[in-house]
């Protein structure tokens, strides 16, 4: 949600824009910008890249499947080899942002993205629930150890937004983005609401409809990289 939803407000600013789906086994990217099919090469044996509806370019494993459903059933070494494959493989073209949507936790996907793609930052994705955040620490803490830079933290599914009175129901209990940057020393970018129609959207593929400007300090900060 967070990977396409930077995408859809930077592309909305003028911005070349790609996504790169890192969840090898689980791709979810696709499917929320209505994008199905085959992904095909050029005579360079270059992937081509599908487009949404407004330009971002997208490469997700579900694009190599003869049918979306199918497993991935593949050892670390095969998924990381593909993942350092859809960076050097692909004919991304001339792009002022290309977006790396990662798999939680700290597995051999995240290792070879720390190791062996030119990454300018990364943003930490956390939830109120407290078991969410001690899985979120263990990347933040590798990716200091690999010396990532970590542009701030953001709390998606921070609150419901009741469509009547835009009250904030904390159903997943308070937040604790504040906290939670304090103990890290990141910098608490944005909490992200559950909002009504937001999900709908996403499952018609829709995603480049949603309004949900509570994101806008991310893309401030990822424009400052």
């Amino acid at each position: 949600m967070v990977t396409s939803l930077a995408a859809t407000y930077l592309t909305r600013e003028g911005y070349k824009v790609g996504i790169l789906d890192g969840d090898i086994v689980g791709p979810s990217i696709p499917k929320g910008f209505n994008i199905h099919g085959n992904a095909y090469g050029d005579e360079d044996r270059l992937i081509i890249p599908m487009e949404s509806k407004t330009g971002i370019k997208i490469v997700s494993s579900n694009m190599l499947l003869e049918h979306e459903e199918d497993p991935i059933i593949w050892r670390g070494g095969l998924i990381s080899t593909l993942l350092k494959q859809f960076f050097t493989d692909v004919a991304w073209g001339e792009l002022d942002y290309l977006l790396i949507d990662m798999p939680p936790g700290t597995g051999d996907v995240t290792l070879t993205a720390f190791q062996s793609l030119p990454i300018d930052g990364i943003l930490i994705v956390t939830s109120p629930q407290d078991l969410v955040s001690l899985v979120v620490k263990k990347a933040i803490n590798m990716a200091k150890m690999m010396n990532i830079n970590i542009i701030g933290a953001v709390e998606n599914m921070s609150y419901v937004l009741c469509p009547h009175c835009n009250k904030h129901i904390e159903v997943y209990g308070p937040s604790k983005l504040d906290l939670f940057a304090k103990e890290t020393g990141l910098k608490g970018l944005a909490k992200l609401p559950l909002k009504e129609g937001t999900s709908a959207l996403v499952d018609n593929g829709e995603i480049e409809q949603v309004q949900l400007d509570e994101i806008l300090p991310v893309i401030e900060a990822i424009k400052g990289i």
